[in-house]
């Protein structure tokens, strides 16, 4: 039986040794991604820690959702801190090949 209605995006971080480690999971839309910003932003300002965004649990994400992890790239190779991408689902990685965004990201463990 499928309950599932829409996949709610959720969001939840944890400091892991030296590291802050942010979960995404469900769909993140143009719809969310005030929430999202709100919660990277003190993150991404964390420079004494590196910054993981793990996204194996994301089931979707559009132009708005890959532009705030492009800017969070952009604003962490500006301040000479790490920032790397996680167990990426095979779909998501599909998308982030045919932009061209995946060269720019340093992932680990991407996900089949």
């Amino acid at each position: 039986m499928n309950t599932n209605k829409n996949e709610k995006f959720n969001v939840s971080t944890e400091t892991v040794d030296n590291a802050n480690k942010v979960y995404l999971s469900g769909e993140l839309d143009l719809s969310v991604a005030p929430d999202f910003r709100n919660t990277m932003e003190p993150l991404v300002g964390d420079t004494e820690k590196n910054l993981i965004v793990n996204l194996k649990d994301l089931k979707y994400i559009d132009s708005t959702g890959i532009g705030i992890l492009l800017s969070i790239l952009k604003v962490r190779h500006g301040q000479n801190a790490n920032f790397i991408v996680e167990e990426v689902p095979a779909n998501i990685q599909k998308l982030f090949d045919m932009t061209g965004i995946s060269k720019f990201f340093v992932s680990q463990e991407n996900t089949q």
